[in-house]
């Protein structure tokens, strides 16, 4: 089950605002640490392949930032920017992996192998013997209360897959998939480099939040910490264009007017 599950877009009017030339929505306060945070969703163009992240970090984030905030970037867009990505004309579909996507189940978090696409660009990354082992331990480990097994045998990589979804409300992302960012650390490092900009790039999703990769300055937090600020996955999952998740301590300031969009589920309900 999802920690929080949402029903379409957080963007929520009420919650918008626009600093100069930069739109962002508030996305609510979250208390770690021992400090109160407050993030910021900043609205972005729609990110095309072959970008450069270091002007997007200019464009969007330069302007926004005060000293000590933390950024919080979608692992999608470096990997669009690095062009790591697979179209789905680019890949043999078997009829075996046709018949095995029927047994997969969709999830809260998004189709996993019920996509026999995305199940196709597993097997081709991992080796069919490695995938159906990985999928009947999945299948056992559920039948005594542990998931996770399939992408936790198969990897970081296997699980961030991200793409082929028929219904996206962007039609690229129904027929190229993303893969996870080349050396994330090093983009982290290379954005700090030249902006001073703490920066984190992440996997989230409304089940999980996976640090791919931080900055130099940010290795005195623990990725537990780090994704306990970010854990009810402000940048969202649907068609929000916030990618870029601006983190900020207001432990001795006043929040701004927020009013949530109500999750289906969160842990309190």
């Amino acid at each position: 089950m999802a920690k929080y599950l949402y029903e379409g877009n957080l963007n929520e009017p009420v919650n918008y605002r626009k600093k100069d030339s930069i739109e962002y929505y508030i996305r609510g306060t979250v208390k770690a640490n021992g400090h109160t945070y407050e993030r910021y969703g900043i609205k972005t163009h729609f990110i095309q392949a072959g970008e450069n992240y270091l002007n997007l970090m200019q464009q969007y984030i330069v302007p926004f930032i005060e000293k000590g905030d933390i950024v919080s970037v979608s692992e999608k867009v470096i990997s669009m920017c690095q062009k790591n990505i697979v179209h789905m004309e680019d890949i043999k579909l078997h009829p075996l992996t046709k018949l095995m996507s029927k047994f997969g189940k969709k999830t809260d978090s998004g189709i996993g192998i019920t996509q026999p696409y995305k199940l196709q660009l597993m097997i081709d990354i991992n080796g069919l013997g490695n995938v159906l082992y990985a999928g009947i331990i999945g299948i056992l480990g559920k039948l005594i209360g542990k998931r996770g097994l399939f992408y936790k045998i198969l990897g970081e990589e296997t699980a961030g897959i991200d793409g082929f979804y028929n219904h996206s409300a962007f039609e690229i992302y129904r027929t190229i998939a993303t893969l996870n960012p080349k050396e994330p650390t090093k983009v982290c490092n290379e954005i700090y480099k030249q902006f001073h900009i703490p920066i984190m790039i992440v996997d989230a999703n409304d089940i999980h939040v996976n640090i791919l990769g931080k900055c130099t300055p940010l290795n005195n937090i623990s990725n537990k910490n780090l994704a306990a600020l970010i854990e009810d996955n402000p940048a969202g999952q649907d068609d929000e264009q916030t990618p870029f998740i601006i983190i900020r301590d207001i432990t001795t300031k006043k929040a701004e007017p927020y009013i949530p969009k109500k999750p289906l589920f969160a842990p309190s309900l």
